[in-house]
Parts: structure tokens; sequence; C-alpha cells
């Protein structure tokens, strides 16, 4: 019953979802790629931009540990191996092996190489060091379309750091901190729908401001308990909304 109600909802949620998009003009709607997917009204084809995700399975929790969001979780701990959290690519996308990482760990400087500007990398793994960074779990992929996804899942100690980080170190009068390589002014995407945001996970989304050069960058920052997320996709001339909401949104429900 608590899975079939756990169905319901991110079914409800989706709907919502698509009746913001209707709302706004966009002529475009997407759902969670699931086998039950196909039970929810508007959702069973990918012809809307939609990006063919496998059947995304939540790993086990090591016996007795508690859901990162249950209340016996005081500080919001994913238990579960973050390796096995990290959204997996859309089938007939090509890997990008250099985000694996030794032992499907990434370094944090490998990390840092998201980031353009050599003070900001350098600011930024002192701060990562002061608030306990643990490690990072990454997958990259680029699409037939030629758009290219870096996920990245950086764990602390407790939900309240990484609250932290993406209110007062990441992100600052609604542009990120640091820009990733490929982009150096944002706006905050106001078309991200409120209805496609998932429950506990805090959310930043942004795409590049015109001008901008050959590629277009979005980017989102998120909290979900003790997991810190940073998500970057980048396309020659745009970056479409679809696909970044959609991912944004299925490694979000993931992490909750």
């Amino acid at each position: 019953m608590a899975k079939d109600r756990r169905r319901l909802r991110a079914a409800l949620r989706w709907v919502a979802a698509v009746a913001v998009f209707a709302v706004v003009g966009t002529g475009t709607a997407y759902g969670i790629t699931r086998a039950d997917r196909t039970d929810v009204p508007g959702l069973a084809t990918h012809s809307d931009g939609r990006w063919d995700y496998p059947t995304l399975v939540k790993p086990p929790l090591p016996s007795g540990s508690p859901a990162p969001f249950a209340e016996a979780n005081k500080v919001n701990a994913h238990y579960a191996d973050l390796r096995r959290l990290v959204l997996p690519a859309p089938r007939g996308a090509t890997a990008d092996g250099a985000l694996r990482g030794a032992d499907g760990w990434l370094a944090t400087k490998d990390f840092l190489a998201l980031y353009a500007d050599k003070a900001d990398r350098e600011e930024l793994a002192g701060k990562l060091a002061d608030y306990g960074l643990r490690h990072i779990a990454a997958r990259g992929w680029t699409t037939p379309d030629g758009t290219h996804t870096g996920i990245y899942l950086l764990q602390f100690g407790s939900a309240t750091i990484t609250e932290k980080l993406l209110n007062t170190e990441m992100t600052v009068d609604d542009a990120p901190a640091y820009p990733v390589r490929g982009a150096d002014t944002y706006l905050r995407d106001e078309a991200f729908p409120d209805a496609a945001r998932i429950t506990d996970v805090l959310l930043a989304p942004y795409v590049e401001d015109k001008p901008y050069g050959a590629e277009q960058v979005r980017l989102a920052c998120l909290a979900a308990g003790d997991t810190f997320g940073v998500i970057v996709q980048s396309r020659k001339g745009e970056a479409l909304a679809v696909p970044f909401q959609q991912t944004v949104t299925l490694q979000s429900e993931l992490l909750s």
C-alpha cells in the first residue's frame, strides 16, 4: 500500500507539471520514466522532447537504516551507496568515462575542474574541506543531439550543511556564486515548474543569459538531505528546457 501511495503521489505531481506547461503555452509534457508511467494520460510517448531513461530503482538501504527523510533520520543522511543514487544515462547516450573516478568516486580536483576561474576553484576547495566533504559520486553523458550532461553528488555530514551551502555559499543574488565553464552570466530559471519540484529537495535552477557563445548552459544546484547536487547541461545553439527539467526532477526523485 505504501508503494501504491508513492506511485500515486508521483503520478499526481507529474500530471500537475503537465498542467503547468499547458498554462504557459509550451505545448510540452513529460513524466517520470517508470514502468507505470503509461498509466498517466499524456505521458506515454517521448515525442515531446523527453529522454528515454531506464526504469529507476532506488538501491536497498542497509539493514536497520532509515530512509533519508524518515522521522528517525535526524540528519537526513543517505545510507544507501551514493554511487547508486546517481541518475543513469538515458538510452542512446554516450557515457563520459572521465566522471566515474576510481572505484566510482570522483576526486575533488576533478569536480573543481567544472569551474573555469582558478581563484574560484581554490576558494571552493577550501569551503568544501571546511564543510567536511566526504566524497563525490558523478556521472556524465552526451545524447545524440549533442547535449552534454554532468551530474555531481557531494555528500556531507547533515542536511544543515548542504542547506547552508545552497543558501549562502553556492548561490548569491539569484545567481550561482561560482560560474561553471562555458557560461558567465545566469538568470534564475523561472520556467522550471513548481509542480515538478520534489518535496524535501531544495532546488535552485539557472539558465545562461543571452548573449551566449556557441553553446548555452543550464545549471541546477540542489540540497537533498546530506547530499548537495550540481547538474549541468550544455548544447550547441540552445540547451533545451524539457530534458533539463526532466533530468533535474528524476535526480531529485532518487535522492528523496
